[in-house]
């Protein structure tokens, strides 16, 4: 871990309680030196279980061989909005074989993104309501990225049609309406490291207003690492951060959101 987080204390589990990191890139560069020991960190905090997820189709080959070496690594496979500009003829079929291998439990992160647009609005529809079609015929639950684009995404979520491996939606940044529409199309709520941020108190009120049974907890890692450690390189081993805050704000304790959480991780990515 970090030199930083070396000198925190991350909250420890009692009992034979543990954590699912719901969404995590292990195959990005920033852990290529030392992925064994972030990984070795994770589990002696009580992080054993990882859904390391595909943005385009290298990083979903990359998360499949992880997922086929590591163990307790799940795989995801698809194609992220921003990346939608860059697929080539013949992606999506081989996405779709991949998708159909042992050891990937989800398809995603698909979905838009409509703050920097790094592809057309228009494009990033397009590609989304395709993949849902992919990730219907594989019977995989569906990993949605939502930026400032909470309409489009729920109206194309509803075009597609009822979606029986239902789904979530990542790194969770609206309100508690969205929230509430999200669980009426039976998506879980997953809550990234900006739960532990003084300013964030809208997602605060999601927490408190989503139950249990409808909750994840993910790092999102390298990115969004939790206070104490916000700025540095995040870890799944820091998701016992984000379980805190979650247990502070519903007056619970950590081995009930451990409890609830990896239940519902093991419900949806049928671990």
């Amino acid at each position: 871990m970090t030199k930083q987080s070396s000198k925190t204390v991350i909250p420890r589990l009692t009992g034979n309680y543990s954590w699912v990191d719901t969404h995590c890139h292990l195959d990005f560069p920033d852990y290529q030196a030392d992925l064994a020991t972030v990984l070795a960190d994770s589990r002696q905090v009580g992080v054993h279980q990882f859904v390391t997820v595909g943005v385009d189709l290298a990083t979903s080959r990359l998360a499949l061989v992880l997922a086929e070496s590591q163990p307790g690594v799940y795989a995801t496979v698809g194609v992220h909005p921003h990346h939608v500009k860059e697929v080539a003829d013949g992606d999506y079929e081989t996405l779709r074989e991949l998708g159909s291998r042992p050891g990937v439990v989800a398809y995603g992160e698909i979905g838009l993104d409509y703050v920097k647009e790094y592809s057309p609005a228009a494009l990033q529809r397009e590609h989304f309501a395709l993949q849902i079609e992919i990730a219907g015929d594989l019977n995989l639950p569906l990993i949605i990225h939502d930026r400032e684009a909470h309409a489009d995404t729920l109206a194309i979520l509803r075009a597609a049609g009822p979606l029986p491996a239902g789904g979530v939606m990542h790194c969770f940044s609206g309100d508690a309406a969205l929230a509430e529409a999200a669980l009426d199309l039976g998506f879980y709520i997953s809550i990234p490291g900006v739960i532990t941020f003084k300013s964030e108190t809208t997602l605060a009120e999601v927490v408190r207003q989503v139950p249990f049974d409808r909750l994840l907890l993910e790092t999102d890692a390298p990115f969004l690492a939790p206070a104490p450690l916000r700025g540095e390189r995040n870890e799944p081993g820091f998701l016992p951060y984000i379980g805190q805050k979650v247990a502070e704000l519903k007056g619970s304790d950590l081995e009930e959101v451990a409890h609830h959480t990896t239940a519902n991780a093991c419900r949806l990515f049928r671990l």
